[in-house]
């Protein structure tokens, strides 16, 4: 035992017991880290980042204007020059008073920086603010470069982006006031924690890294999350179709049925019963139907858009109309199931079939004209390495999704839980949704590519037509009643590409609301949050910037407004419909199997 000056005791013989056990385990992690890292994962280098043709056309550029307007240079290095060294000076300068303090702080605020020690501290401030200075440099320049066509100066800024905040002082230990002061106050065990973290996130990954944004422990599908009621009615080698059980003794007539993406699993809309979108359909009075697509291992590879719409889609609307005895329904699609769902509509509209009452969108993009940020991503170099990876294995891994849409979102999603997990030591939270968003699934191989090169590059559905199932299909076949759902600050799905598909589509009925927050946040948004707003206007401008401009706020969720339009479409109320009857019967409880099953356990054979 020994006594502080301070009168406060410790027992050295603990701290050095505690010691001795940290440094055997940091020597435990250590060599199952080098063990993971030897065994990691082959990333083909044309997906780690873009081609050489955009590299040497910023650097043409650059010398080029170098040559052509030295001025313009010399004007770009003087002003971050200057601003780098009266920040040096003025920091000196106070340091030379006696005055441990920073300087005044003029520089742009940033949430990555809250810790008050990042504007009081002259260590950390200086920090910061030369590396604001740099960033804002760096991005004047490129804004200013000429010689650059604009898709190209838009992927030069993301992929410059992603090295400025990779270089964040927040995501290095020595200049991160909030890992240093935890590693203080937990004398070290944050640290070791941290390195037990990022050691299981890397093994878990085949050696990449990849960051856990949810405690995987916390949630299990079925039991605490995706608990809705209801049956699986309908099973193929695709989907199962879900038939939840109804809430009220009379239902509307007309049954709905959701596709959600098969990017990832369709308990997105079901998390906990609060912030449930199907729980909550079902409150309102209605039959709802929800498709739940298998995850495809290597025996897809063949399966393309056609087998997703005749075996996916299409049959999924004639089990809902025999198990629910009706001629019509209304449907919903979800992203890139909004997308094949309008294919759906324009070949059904090609065969005269009414079998769609009315249908509605949720973040979906249907012209590609302006692809949005995930645009950086749909150049040649890019969707080439894809096409090389699928055709050698059957399926687009969910890992190069999960890898993508995270680096859209890289200081909210990659370097931010980084530094919570690695530096902080803490465990990852048990969130729903960002549970949800680690559960990814693979797509196949024809279908992956159909969709990049056919839809995303060539745009060819809402320009001369997309080929398919022995028709030319085209965005003003969708001609159903139909209300699409946009989100405000969507990264995957630009709002105002979204508004552009629906403004194409040939529906001489149709409505658009506009809500807050991003892909994901602006969907799940129960009304009893209260929390993201929608707007809405009845009008269809040209610009989608005019349409919002006239656009009309409403606080609270859109949820009620949207079903305010769907019971218009919906027909009479008629007695509750129990699942499995009128169909097959009771295959399994929701959420069925498929939700669950890895790739290579689903049942069923492959399509062919």
């Amino acid at each position: 035992m020994t006594t502080k000056e301070s009168g406060e005791t410790f027992d050295t013989a603990a701290t050095s017991e505690l010691m001795n056990r940290n440094l055997a385990k940091v020597e435990a992690l250590s060599a199952r880290l080098v063990a993971a890292l030897s065994d990691k994962r082959q990333v083909p280098k044309s997906l780690q980042g873009p081609g050489d043709d955009l590299i040497h056309k910023t650097a043409t550029a650059y010398m080029t204007e170098m040559i052509a307007n030295p001025a313009k240079m010399m004007e770009h290095q003087v002003s971050y020059w200057s601003k780098a060294m009266k920040h040096y000076i003025e920091a000196h300068q106070t340091l030379a008073q006696g005055k441990l303090a920073p300087p005044p702080d003029t520089g742009p605020s940033d949430r990555r920086f809250k810790n008050p020690l990042w504007d009081t501290n002259p260590y950390f401030n200086y920090i910061k603010q030369q590396y604001l200075i740099s960033s804002e440099a760096i991005s004047g320049a490129l804004n200013e470069l000429d010689g650059l066509d604009e898709r190209d100066r838009k992927r030069v800024r993301y992929f410059t982006q992603q090295i400025v905040d990779m270089f964040s002082p927040t995501n290095f230990l020595a200049t991160n006031p909030d890992a240093l002061a935890k590693a203080v106050e937990t004398e070290g065990q944050s640290l070791v924690d941290g390195l037990e973290n990022l050691v299981r996130d890397i093994e878990a990954s085949e050696g990449e890294l990849l960051v856990s944004l949810a405690d995987k422990k916390a949630f299990t599908v079925g039991e605490n999350i995706a608990t809705t009621e209801g049956s699986v009615v309908f099973r193929n080698e695709l989907f199962e179709l879900i038939q939840y059980a109804p809430k009220t003794e009379k239902v509307r007539k007309t049954p709905l049925l959701i596709f959600p993406p098969w990017i990832n699993k369709f308990y997105i809309l079901d998390l906990k019963p609060q912030n449930s979108l199907i729980n909550w359909i079902v409150e309102q009075g209605y039959t709802l139907f929800v498709v739940s697509w298998v995850n495809p291992d290597a025996s897809f590879a063949d399966t393309g858009l056609e087998d997703y719409i005749e075996k996916g889609y299409l049959t999924a609307i004639d089990q809902v109309k025999t198990i629910c005895a009706v001629d019509r329904i209304n449907v919903v699609g979800y992203c890139i199931a909004g997308t094949t769902l309008s294919l759906t509509l324009s070949l059904l509209d090609k065969r005269g079939d009414p079998s769609v009452n009315s249908a509605t969108f949720f973040t979906t993009l249907t012209d590609f004209t302006d692809q949005g940020e995930v645009g950086v991503f749909l150049n040649d170099d890019f969707v080439d390495g894809l096409e090389r990876e699928v055709t050698q294995k059957g399926i687009l891994e969910s890992f190069y999704m999960a890898r993508t849409f995270s680096y859209l979102r890289s200081n909210d999603l990659i370097y931010q839980p980084a530094i919570r997990s690695y530096m902080m030591g803490e465990a990852p939270p048990a969130f729903d949704l960002l549970y949800w968003n680690g559960d990814g699934t693979n797509l196949p191989a024809k279908m992956a590519m159909q969709y990049l090169r056919g839809l995303c590059q060539r745009n060819e559905f809402a320009t001369g037509g997309f080929d398919l199932l022995g028709e030319t299909l085209h965005i003003s076949d969708v001609k159903v009643p139909l209300c699409a759902i946009a989100c405000e600050t969507d990264h995957i799905a630009a709002w105002t590409s979204s508004y552009d598909g629906i403004k194409s589509m040939g529906s001489r009925s149709k409505t658009f609301i506009l809500s807050q927050s991003g892909h994901i946040a602006g969907i799940v948004n129960p009304p009893s949050k209260k929390k993201y707003g929608h707007y809405t206007n009845t009008a269809w401008p040209q610009d989608p910037a005019d349409w919002q401009a006239a656009a009309t706020f409403h606080e609270g969720s859109w949820w009620p407004r949207w079903e305010a339009w769907l019971k218009k479409k919906s027909g009479t109320l008629v007695a509750a419909r129990t699942p499995g009857d009128g169909g097959d019967g009771v295959l399994a409880p929701a959420p069925g199997t498929y939700v669950v099953a890895a790739p290579e356990a689903r049942t069923g054979p492959a399509v062919t």
